[in-house]
């Protein structure tokens, strides 16, 4: 008999699959996939969700006219175009002019998907916890890695610029089970400090979060982090990548892109699970700690009452 995590897989990996051969892809369809797969800057996908919005009549903008409409330079048209996979903004043209003709001609595709960008997005989200639920199938690696981070004390939490959300969230949980938690969201030698003194006090691992656009400094505290004798987990979008390829354990997580700035279902859905991973490694502890907290937070009156 397969344990509840197979069965689960094994059912995901069945109903995800196609039972029935799909329709042309509609316009709409067609340029999502053709702007998807880059990591796209935030102008930048400000000039592909007018594209998106407006194909029919964009198609045949001219740079100057596109850049005029979507409120950007030229330049970053035609970085754009570089970006998704074109030698330039004529080539682009050339291929969003296909895409308008057909559905002007009411060919394959002429028909709109009944979905609108907000839902798309909430769609895209939904494919990469189908996918994070897969890779649960086998949950070796993150009790694996849960056990250490518990057993690191301190246990040192990274995440610089737009990754400091997670890394922020993920502290505020940790430090209700670990008796150290260290939270590192400046880059720099403010990075390098608490990285080093982390190390000289006991600490094992660093736990950090690299979410697009990969930041530079990110890669350097990684490093420094692993020059001073500290191991690494990494939640991130990319399993390959110098980021990852720094780190001794990754867990590579999709984050949605088809709004201006990402969403992360998946990897908060990540943290939360090498937080439930750290609370199993020691359960006395974490029982012992959490009962503290709910006393205290009774007696200061941290949260209103339901």
């Amino acid at each position: 008999m397969p344990s509840p995590q197979q069965a689960r897989a094994q059912a995901s990996a069945i109903t995800s699959g196609k039972t029935a051969p799909e329709a042309e892809a509609s316009p709409t369809s067609q340029l999502r996939v053709l702007f998807d797969g880059p990591h796209l800057s935030p102008g930048q996908r400000r000039i592909a969700q007018y594209l998106i919005e407006n194909i029919t009549e964009a198609a045949f903008l001219s740079i100057t006219d596109l850049a005029e409409r979507v409120g950007v330079s030229q330049p970053s048209v035609t970085r754009f175009a570089a970006a998704v996979g074109f030698t330039g903004y004529p080539a682009l043209r050339e291929k969003l002019q296909a895409i308008a003709l057909g559905a002007l001609a009411g060919g394959p595709g002429a028909e709109e998907n009944s979905s609108n960008e907000l839902q798309a997005a909430v769609d895209a989200e939904i494919d990469n916890l189908e996918n994070l639920r897969r890779d649960f199938g086998d949950p070796d690696q993150v009790i694996a890695i849960g056990r250490e981070l518990s057993r690191s004390t301190p246990l040192t939490i990274l995440g610089l610029r737009i990754s400091a959300a997670l890394a922020e969230y993920f502290a505020y949980a940790a430090r209700r089970i670990h008796p150290d938690v260290r939270l590192v969201t400046r880059g720099g030698s403010v990075a390098y400090d608490a990285l080093l003194q982390s190390r000289e006090a006991g600490g094992t691992w660093v736990l950090a979060f690299s979410m697009p656009r990969h930041a530079q400094e990110t890669l350097t505290a990684v490093r420094v982090a692993r020059s001073a004798g500290l191991r690494i987990a990494l939640v991130t979008d990319l399993a390959l990548g110098p980021i990852a390829d720094a780190a001794d354990a990754v867990f590579a997580t999709g984050t949605g892109s088809r709004l201006v700035f990402d969403s992360y279902a998946a990897p908060g859905v990540m943290a939360a699970a090498l937080l439930q991973a750290m609370t199993d490694a020691d359960p006395e502890r974490t029982q012992a700690r959490l009962e503290e907290y709910e006393h205290i937070s009774d007696q200061h009156q941290f949260f209103l009452r339901d």
